[in-house]
This record gives C-alpha cells, sequence and structure tokens, in this order.
C-alpha cells in the first residue's frame, strides 16, 4: 500500500500555514489590500526561510489577507479538499485568534468561517475533525488568558488548546496558568516544544501544561531520560518532516532523525505544519520520508496507525479508522 493511499489522520497542521500564493494573491485583491509581490511567482519565491523567525514574519504579513468570514471559509475549505484527496480522513487543525483580533478581526468571524468548513467537510466530502485553539508564545500569558476568555462560548467546537509561534525564549511555563485554566474548562492542551527549543521545554510541556502529545519534539533525543519517559507513557511526537527542513532544523531529509525516533519506540505521526509555506500537504511529507528515510511499508502503515492512535478521536472512531489499515 502505497503512503499516498494510505488512510491517515494529520495532527499538526496550521489553517493559516494552508495559504497558498494563489490564494493569498486572490484574497488580496477580493479585499483591496496591497501586497509587497508583483505577481503568485514573486510569492511563492519569497517562501524562502533561514529559521523559524524568517518563516513567521511573512505568514503574519500573509495572514493580513485573511479578513472575511468567507475567507476563513475558502482557505479551510481548500486544505480539506487536500484532505480528501489525499486520504486524510480527519484532521485536527489549528488556528490562531490572536493573528486576526488584533488587527480587528473578530474572534466570531474567525470561528465560523473555519467551523462552517469543517461541517460541510463532514458532510460532503467524508472528512472528520477537530479544531485546536493556539496562543502565541511570543505575547504576553496575559493575552493568551483573554484569548482563553474569548473562546468560552465556543467551547464545545474546540478540542484542544495549543502553543505556537517563535519557541526560543518563550518557555512553556511563562503559560501555566493558562493551561491550568483552559483544563478546568474541559479542553485538552497540547504545545509545541523541541522543534527550536531544547528538551527542557518538552518536560515543562509534559509536567506544567500536562499535555497529551507534543508538537514537533525532534530534539528529545539530546536527553535519554526524556526519551525514556515520552516511550514508557507513549506521549506522542505531531513531527514534520518538510518543515523540519525548511525552517533548518534539519539540512537535509536524509539527516532527519524521523526513523531514529521510531526505532526508539517513540509514538510518531507525520505532518505538514504550513503546508503552503514548506513544500508539500500530508501526501508529500509521507513521501519525503518514505524515499529519504528508506522506510518500509509496514513502517509507513506504523506511522499512519500512530496518526489515528495520538488523535482525540474516541477510541471507537479510531478503532473505525485503524480497521481500514489492518486489511493490506
Amino acid at each position: 500500500m502505497r503512503s499516498h493511499s494510505l488512510p491517515k489522520a494529520e495532527l499538526h497542521i496550521h489553517i493559516e500555514g494552508s495559504l497558498e500564493p494563489e490564494m493569498l494573491v486572490a484574497l488580496a485583491q477580493r479585499n483591496g489590500i496591497a501586497l509587497p509581490y508583483e505577481s503568485v511567482d514573486a510569492v511563492r519565491a519569497a517562501y524562502q526561510f533561514e529559521h523559524l523567525q524568517s518563516f513567521l514574519d511573512i505568514y503574519y504579513a500573509g495572514a493580513q489577507v485573511l479578513q472575511t468570514e468567507q475567507d476563513f471559509y475558502d482557505l479551510t475549505w481548500a486544505y480539506l479538499q487536500k484532505c480528501a484527496a489525499q486520504q486524510v480522513r480527519h484532521t485536527e487543525i489549528f488556528f490562531d485568534p490572536q493573528t486576526h483580533c488584533d488587527r480587528g478581526i473578530p474572534f466570531e468571524l474567525v470561528h465560523s468561517g473555519i467551523t462552517q468548513a469543517l461541517h460541510d467537510a463532514k458532510t460532503e466530502l467524508g472528512v472528520s475533525s477537530g479544531l485546536i485553539l493556539c496562543f502565541l508564545r511570543h505575547l504576553s500569558a496575559e493575552a493568551a488568558m483573554a484569548t482563553l476568555e474569548q473562546a468560552l462560548p465556543y467551547r464545545d467546537s474546540i478540542i484542544a488548546v495549543g502553543l505556537d509561534s517563535s519557541e526560543l525564549g518563550h518557555p512553556p511555563s511563562k503559560f501555566e496558568a493558562v493551561f491550568d485554566r483552559a483544563r478546568a474548562e474541559g479542553w485538552l492542551t497540547v504545545a509545541h516544544a523541541g522543534e527550536e527549543g531544547p528538551p527542557d521545554y518538552i518536560w515543562e510541556a509534559i509536567r506544567l501544561l500536562k499535555v497529551s502529545r507534543i508538537d514537533h519534539g525532534v530534539r528529545c533525543v539530546e536527553d535519554p531520560a526524556l526519551v525514556e519517559y515520552l516511550v514508557e507513557h507513549q506521549i506522542p511526537l505531531t513531527v514534520c518532516p518538510l518543515s523540519n527542513v525548511k525552517l533548518c532544523v534539519f539540512d537535509d531529509m536524509a539527516q532527519h532523525n524521523l526513523k531514529q525516533l521510531m526505532d526508539l519506540g517513540l509514538c510518531v505521526t507525520v505532518n505538514s505544519d504550513d503546508p503552503a509555506y514548506f513544500g508539500g500537504y500530508l501526501a508529500e511529507n509521507f513521501a519525503a520520508v518514505e524515499s529519504a528515510l528508506g522506510l518500509t511499508p509496514e513502517q509507513l502503515v506504523q506511522l499512519a496507525q500512530n496518526s489515528f492512535k495520538a488523535s482525540f478521536l474516541s477510541p471507537a472512531e479510531q478503532q473505525l479508522y485503524l480497521q481500514e489499515l489492518s486489511v493490506d
């Protein structure tokens, strides 16, 4: 069974990071926003990054074109159509309300556009989903708490809260009180840790934020005790291979440690992160690691199985998808 045809779930996708250059230009025209690029090709040429911050600079600039409920619907729907084409049966999508609310876009508008697309994808495309609200870690903990307060009326349509944006200098401990409040309100928790940040950030995410899974986490191998803990408790890592190479976490895909993580017994999943910026959606990420790391068909199936086991689907829902992977 080729990786493209495998049923799979995606657990680490920033919906704003699926803004393709063509849509960016189209939305800018629709909303009368001037861009510092002359063409779609010029936008695509700008998608070259030296590190996480250089990516985030253009990422936040691109998000300025998202203005209306229809914009958020169109962005989300385009990603979900890609899911359907690539056999992504379930997706748990990050969104960054602060990126939009801080420029005057109402939370309700952002939420409504995204959730309507998620609802339509379930009925029209057969793609199930969950929505995860991420706090921007380069902003203050007070700002994150205010965003959490804004989200409370929508708690039934948001499955978890997360933590993203600039990792270095913004440890998970900065947001301990916010995550305590989120869990008290009934939300699950996840956090980006161990991408550019050290293994200590992963420990903090586990011990202080009490996360169900770690987003990225590739630097865990620097701490054998941490690896042992992650294996023992089967805390999933949502690894993003093309992203890691694009942002220079690894020099090239052949250097990526995904296979090493699997061999150590970690619950590893493959994800696209910000696919419009990093050169591929979920199928392209599977193909890249299959080719560069020489993964066997059995290992590819294991990664697909892990994606459902690590999801926030109910055990019964997980089992339905896992049954598809048990026959090859």
